[in-house]
């Protein structure tokens, strides 16, 4: 009966959510199928019925649900993308404004005169 009490007092019913629940997945990410058999594939793609004539049958609300989410993914890579290209050319229009800044230091740096320009140092 005490343990009752402890069951009841606790509320939380623990489930167990080990590999049995993800049997299997290795197996198919390995053959480039999806890790949950109903993520995608002709089973949730292919509608489930189509009319004697041979026309398909409207999309299904989860069709329809996953369709707008590949497409707003497809939005957000293309987006992405587009700022790492931007990002990259911004970077490599700094590297070449430092590059033609150093060189401008160089040209314009002090330049010894006297005895030094007229008897100039063997180089070693």
């Amino acid at each position: 009966m005490a343990a009752w009490g402890i069951l009841l007092s606790t509320g939380v019913r623990r489930l167990h959510c080990g590999t049995a629940a993800q049997a299997g997945s290795q197996w198919r990410l390995q053959q480039g199928f999806a890790a949950n058999p109903s993520g995608y594939g002709p089973l949730t793609e292919l509608p489930d019925w189509s009319y004697a004539d041979g026309r398909p049958a409207p999309p299904m609300k989860g069709q329809l649900r996953r369709k707008a989410q590949r497409e707003k993914f497809a939005r957000r890579v293309v987006l992405l993308s587009q700022e790492m290209d931007a990002g990259l050319q911004a970077w490599q229009l700094r590297q070449q404004e430092k590059l033609q800044e150093e060189e401008g230091k160089q040209k314009n740096a002090l330049k010894s005169k006297g005895a030094l320009l007229q008897n100039p140092q063997p180089s070693q």
